[in-house]
């Protein structure tokens, strides 16, 4: 153990009068001392290192730094000042190998850095073998789409119910989302069946694609029972509304204005019953639809229509304000709407008129 402590005069004199090469190459040889002696330093020779460490990362540039991060990271004996600088450097480069692997972080360590660096930062950590609570809080509610699906997908990750929760609301909008905290083991049961109400049915199918044959028919079990509760709720009644539309209807003047009248003024009854009448689709299945929490099912049947992007738009937010929700972004279905073809909207909608038994509750 001579070496670096007979070093440290010759760093010093580095580190005040060398160039940027002496040092980074003070730094290598330091660092293979570190490596090749690992698990046979004691205490005291580990806050020898981390001396020399500290003195030659604060005069040292990015990529030196970058390689002493990767090698030190996995080392269940790096100096833990030293694993700390790094792991909190603001370049992303020095501080992925420290997030991702370094064992000697600890929870408060990532809390706070959770809590204070980017999105990249976020994202390494999320790949760690083992994430406590409240870390996972402050990543949820702080990470992108990105970073909430690498945390879901770890395994490591432990997640309390908000973290659940929240998750689940982020899901609501990205299936891999969706299947990520489906596949999970620990996902509580009460928030598992909340999922798969909400899942369309091709999330439903992937899920069952790739689950594990005790998951696939846990997943069944719960679907079998949401249908069933589906099929046993009584219907809204519309029978006042649909007499109202149906004399509009004799006498030609049940049209999209009107439709669209009914959608302004928030006359929800008299807006499914409309919809219902032009578009040959059973009352029961329109206010399934329109009951979705997507709004991709009234596109459908407005495209099939032939209707303008006004009167769906009026459709969307007659539907979601009977429901007491935000509105999501109009621009999203808009856009969705411009790109649906009329020949596959009527296809679907045919489907819906011959076959209203087989409509998914959670469409």
């Amino acid at each position: 153990m001579a070496a670096p402590f007979s070093m440290i005069p010759g760093l010093e004199s580095v580190v005040k009068e060398g160039s940027g090469e002496k040092r980074a190459q003070a730094l290598r040889q330091i660092t293979t001392l570190f490596v090749d002696g690992s698990g046979r330093f004691n205490a005291e020779h580990i806050r020898l290192f981390e001396d020399v460490f500290l003195m030659l990362i604060n005069e040292i540039e990015g990529k030196a730094l970058v390689e002493l991060s990767r090698q030190l990271a996995p080392m269940s004996d790096s100096p833990v000042n030293v694993v700390r600088r790094l792991a909190k450097d603001d370049d992303i480069m020095i501080a992925g190998p420290m997030l991702a692997q370094s064992p000697r972080l600890v929870t408060a360590d990532l809390v706070d850095i959770a809590s204070t660096k980017s999105i990249d930062h976020l994202y390494a950590i999320s790949g760690r073998l083992r994430i406590e609570e409240p870390v996972t809080d402050i990543i949820v509610r702080r990470g992108d789409l990105l970073v909430k699906r690498k945390l879901a997908g770890n395994a490591g990750a432990r997640l309390s119910d908000s973290g659940f929760t929240a998750l689940l609301r982020s899901a609501e909008h990205d299936s891999l989302l969706a299947e990520a905290v489906a596949l999970r083991t620990d996902i509580p049961d009460h928030l598992f069946r909340e999922l798969l109400t909400r899942a369309t049915d091709v999330v439903r199918q992937r899920l069952l694609a790739n689950a594990k044959p005790e998951i696939q028919a846990h997943i069944r079990s719960v679907l079998a029972k949401v249908s069933d509760e589906v099929a046993r709720k009584p219907m809204r009644d519309f029978s006042d509304a649909q007499q109202q539309v149906r004399i509009l209807a004799q006498a030609g003047e049940l049209t999209e204005e009107q439709l669209a009248n009914f959608a302004r003024s928030r006359e929800y009854d008299s807006t499914v019953a409309a919809l219902s009448e032009l578009t040959e689709v059973p009352i029961d299945v329109v206010e399934r639809l329109m009951n979705g929490d997507r709004p991709d099912p009234i596109l459908i049947l407005c495209k099939a229509a032939g209707y303008s992007w006004p009167t769906v738009r009026n459709i969307i937010q007659a539907r979601l304000g009977t429901r007491g929700k935000a509105v999501p972004t109009l621009e999203a279905a808009h856009s969705n709407f411009d790109k649906l073809s009329a020949a596959t909207a009527q296809r679907v909608v045919r489907f819906w008129q011959l076959s209203p038994g087989s409509i998914p509750a959670a469409i």
